[in-house]
């Protein structure tokens, strides 16, 4: 297997895109990567696109071959394949480009995500969410996406301590990591007492624990080791690149505090990289929800089990933490267009890598960590990213 590389990288800003298509907002993410890299579309072997649910959002299927198409690249007959696993769509085409590369199959490939959800009101777009977890067994019963995630909050919450100021901390947080942040969907300062006071989605999550929907697109180009020096002076190896999966439901899981699917696939990257969780910089992970990030910090291995809660108070996320957590802002602030979030990870990691973050720059950063999940942690793809091989 081939060492790989990031070479370049492209993101559109993110938030709510009336004036926007989906078409407009691949291709500029797609052609924002190729000029970073110093790349030609007549360079690319194949695309591998993250993308949930574009036919429920804009009523569009055969994304692979659209997006080739709109991209300017049908004429090369490159292939163009849509990847999906919910939320971790993103991820899981960054995984597969990066085994594209790595196997000798293809040397400069992207991997791209994209989503645009507010082409539809709102309801639909509940609806379509609510189809990463277990239709049968839970969406039929009434059990909505916050609702499922309540339940994990609510049960950490008795089994550990952890608070409902706790859970705010992170929305705080993650709000002011992305006033620093120009493609943020929200760039403004929260207050504790703003999330707690917002209204209620499901107890004990509150608007201000939530996600946005959001709309935009993401891509990064892969090239191999040796290929990507020549392009590029600042190639950000792939150290690692890991993929587990769990039941879908939450009723069959050994306890529902713990996404085990996260555990297994963060071993397999730790492993793979010949690391362990302290020698991570800067993480981005999947804050979907509050609770989702202090979960992620203990699945992770970056904090004992029940203590991310008490972590999060102290500061340890922080930037200028012991482990800075979503300088973006994550999914809770810079916006979470589900297909697109994965490679939005891998692009921030890469931006802190190369110290381009700006003011929201982690110190010293030399290996990161992303963290993509589909559902509620049926699906979780972990990536390990460093500016050294």
């Amino acid at each position: 297997m081939r060492d790989v590389a990031i070479i370049g990288v492209g993101c559109t800003n993110f938030g709510e895109m009336w004036e926007r298509s989906f078409r407009d907002l691949f291709v500029e993410a797609g052609l924002n990567a190729l000029e970073d890299a110093n790349a030609r579309g007549e360079d690319i072997d194949a695309l591998y696109v993250g993308n949930m649910s574009a036919g429920k959002f804009i009523d569009q299927e055969h994304i692979g071959a659209l997006i080739a198409d709109y991209a300017g690249l049908a004429s090369l007959h490159i292939p163009s394949t849509r990847v999906e696993a919910a939320c971790a769509s993103g991820g899981l085409a960054l995984r597969e480009g990066v085994l594209a590369v790595a196997s000798g199959l293809h040397d400069i490939v992207i991997a791209a995500g994209v989503e645009k959800m507010t082409d539809v009101e709102t309801g639909v777009t509940i609806d379509a969410l609510a189809s990463a977890a277990d239709r049968e067994w839970e969406g039929f019963m009434g059990a909505t996406f916050p609702g499922l995630y309540a339940m994990i909050a609510r049960l950490h919450m008795h089994k550990y301590g952890t608070t409902r100021e706790q859970l705010a901390m992170v929305a705080v947080k993650n709000h002011h990591n992305a006033t620093m942040n120009p493609k943020a969907q929200y760039k403004r300062e929260i207050t504790i007492e703003d999330v707690m006071n917002s209204p209620l989605v499901a107890d004990p999550l509150r608007v201000y624990d939530c996600s946005p929907i959001t709309d935009g697109a993401a891509a990064v180009v892969l090239a191999p080791v040796a290929l990507a020096r020549k392009l590029n002076d600042t190639p950000i190896y792939v150290r690692a690149s890991a993929q587990a999966s769990d039941t879908i439901t939450l009723h069959d899981r050994r306890d529902i505090t713990t996404l085990d699917a996260t555990v297994h696939a963060a071993q397999r990257a730790y492993k793979m990289a010949g690391i362990s969780p302290k020698d991570i910089d800067v993480a981005e992970v999947h804050d979907c929800f509050t609770i989702a990030e202090i979960c992620a910090i203990e699945d992770l291995g970056f904090v004992q089990k029940g203590s991310g809660g008490p972590a999060t108070e102290e500061g340890m996320t922080a930037l200028d933490g012991d482990i800075p957590i979503n300088p973006s802002g994550g999914l809770k602030a810079c916006g979470h267009p589900v297909g697109a979030t994965g490679i939005k990870q891998a692009i921030e990691i890469v931006q802190q890598l190369r110290c381009e973050a700006g003011k929201r720059q982690v110190s010293g950063a030399k290996i990161g960590l992303t963290h993509n999940v589909g559902g509620t942690g049926g699906t979780a793809v972990v990536h390990i990213l460093s500016i050294n091989r």
